[in-house]
């Protein structure tokens, strides 16, 4: 399953998703990961969640993004949720529509949930993202 939480700056995005995390660590039967730019949730959620900070791997493209999370799923079958904030300052917005889409079936192959952020009007969201929302 895959989640998009969209909206403009200020509207709430950042504080949704940290619900969400919250929410899914006491529910999870496994592990949760989120993949933040920048330190700005490490006082946030709870130390339960591995917390990784795309600029510190150097991610900069859809394609590094697909590797860094088959890498983490390679070398943990256990994480069952994905947690991604800010995805257009990690990837650019070029590609995100066939990166959401890519995530879908990752998520759906590996029995996981992917939620991610992205800082967009929600009515001008490509339709491949929008179906997300």
């Amino acid at each position: 399953m895959i989640k998009v939480i969209m909206g403009l700056k200020g509207s709430g995005k950042t504080k949704k998703l940290i619900d969400a995390i919250h929410d899914a660590v006491a529910e999870a039967h496994g592990d949760v990961v989120c993949i933040e730019y920048g330190k700005k949730l490490t006082y946030d959620v709870t130390y339960k969640v591995r917390l990784v900070d795309s600029k510190e791997y150097g991610i900069k493209s859809p394609e590094m993004l697909k590797g860094f999370l088959s890498g983490l799923h390679a070398g943990n079958f256990d994480i069952t949720h994905v947690f991604i904030d800010n995805l257009y300052k990690t990837i650019g917005n070029a590609a995100a529509e066939d990166f959401v889409a890519w995530c879908a079936k990752f998520a759906e192959d590996n029995s996981m949930e992917i939620t991610m952020t992205v800082s967009e009007d929600p009515d001008e969201a490509p339709e491949g993202i929008k179906k997300y929302i």
